[in-house]
């Protein structure tokens, strides 16, 4: 997580003004591995600033992404989910919950090579979604299972 004094000179070097909600949007990011939604960023930071809306959070977001202080994901879900770690990385997410986890150790250099040769693009950036079923999940469906077995 950068500390306030780098977002800030990121921010100003790209023209924006620098404001304690724009810096409180991006400590919560960076703070979480959750991948927040813009609503789940506003309800955790509207207590501390009770006049911020949400579409500050929302523009607040936008910049973020816009300057590489993060990055927005699409999980096939309604609405974005955002990421302050913007260091190319793939992404997991839970059918059943909605839990979005980082896949740390997979190196996608490989890939991003290969479907270059494949197509003949020149590969400028991607995003690598998987889709399953988390851990406590699938713990919950065993034991629902062990629950109706028992029952019958």
């Amino acid at each position: 997580m950068l500390q306030a004094k780098e977002v800030t000179q990121i921010l100003r070097a790209h023209g924006y003004k620098v404001t304690p909600q724009r810096l409180a949007v991006y400590h919560a990011l960076a703070r979480t591995t959750a991948h927040p939604q813009a609503e789940t960023l506003y309800a955790e930071l509207l207590p501390l600033y009770p006049t911020m809306s949400l579409a500050t959070v929302y523009k607040t977001l936008g910049i973020l992404c816009e300057v590489g202080l993060a990055q927005e994901l699409n999980v096939g879900e309604d609405a974005y989910r955002y990421d302050a770690n913007t260091a190319l990385h793939p992404h997991i997410c839970c059918r059943v919950c909605g839990r979005v986890d980082d896949v740390s150790g997979l190196s996608l250099t490989g890939l991003q090579r290969e479907a270059a040769s494949c197509t003949g693009y020149e590969v400028t950036e991607q995003q690598v979604y998987f889709y399953g079923v988390c851990p406590a999940c699938r713990e919950q469906e065993l034991r629902d299972e062990a629950g109706q077995r028992k029952v019958h």
